[in-house]
């Protein structure tokens, strides 16, 4: 199982955190993070990407074996149920802690699973990416590993997979009077004809209500001498009381 994806920057700033196994706050998950890029940070390049010995108290793993004091506090006992294994891309560190259950050459191919789909996904991915597109990037996350566990390796799928995601954001951000086409318009007509019927069974029809108001704004109306109704508001105003 896999009980956390972080990616941290070259100075110890996190672009992404998911923590399947939950820590007991905040503080708790601050001090993760820093503990996982304090050990990444000290192995020189030519060191291999895996890391048993991890020093993370907080998800079962870490301290010495060797350490009485272990004994005393539970909270440090030493437990080598967990292994770190991380990639190091450019300025970007991509850590996953996992059980020892996992393989350690299918977890680096699933850091290379993941790092492939966000450069197809952005084109040419950057920390800046991370940064500014972090929802996308959560997506993209979870159609590959959910709760812990690998969902999905192929990159084509996955990509696929987001396609479809964007292609309804950009639905759902058209207006329904576009989307609706030539539906909302007979229904907007329909309305239009039924208020004209009602109008035209009482005292007065839409005809005699528009020619009303065309001879009001021409001041030919009733005898009227008023001028249009572009001239001024009050103008405006004194026609349309004198023709009603």
């Amino acid at each position: 199982m896999i009980k956390g994806i972080i990616i941290v920057n070259n100075h110890g700033k996190p672009r992404l955190v998911k923590f399947y196994r939950p820590v007991e706050s905040e503080a708790v998950q601050q001090s993760v993070i820093r503990r996982i890029f304090n050990q990444v940070t000290s192995r020189p390049d030519a060191f291999c990407n895996y890391c048993e010995t991890m020093v993370c108290p907080e998800w079962g793993g870490g301290g010495n074996p060797n350490d009485d004091d272990n004994d005393n506090d539970s909270s440090n006992s030493y437990d080598d149920s967990s292994k770190l294994i991380y990639r190091h891309y450019a300025t970007l560190y991509f850590c996953v802690c996992v059980d020892r259950q996992e393989s350690d050459l299918g977890i680096l191919d699933l850091i290379q699973v993941f790092v492939e789909a966000l450069d197809k996904a952005f084109g040419n991915v950057c920390e800046l990416d991370l940064i500014f597109h972090s929802d996308r990037v959560h997506y993209i996350l979870d159609e590959i590993v959910m709760g812990g566990m690998v969902l999905e390796t192929n990159i084509h799928a996955v990509l696929q997979a987001t396609k479809d995601q964007d292609a309804k954001h950009s639905e759902s951000l058209v207006p329904p009077l576009l989307s609706g086409g030539a539906a909302d318009g007979a229904s907007s007509s329909r309305n239009t004809a039924k208020v004209a019927q009602q109008l035209g069974g009482g005292l007065i029809s839409t005809n005699a209500l528009t020619t009303s108001y065309r001879d009001a704004g021409s001041g030919t109306g009733g005898g009227g001498s008023g001028g249009s109704f572009s001239d001024s508001p009050q103008q405006q105003t004194s026609a349309w009381s004198y023709n009603w």
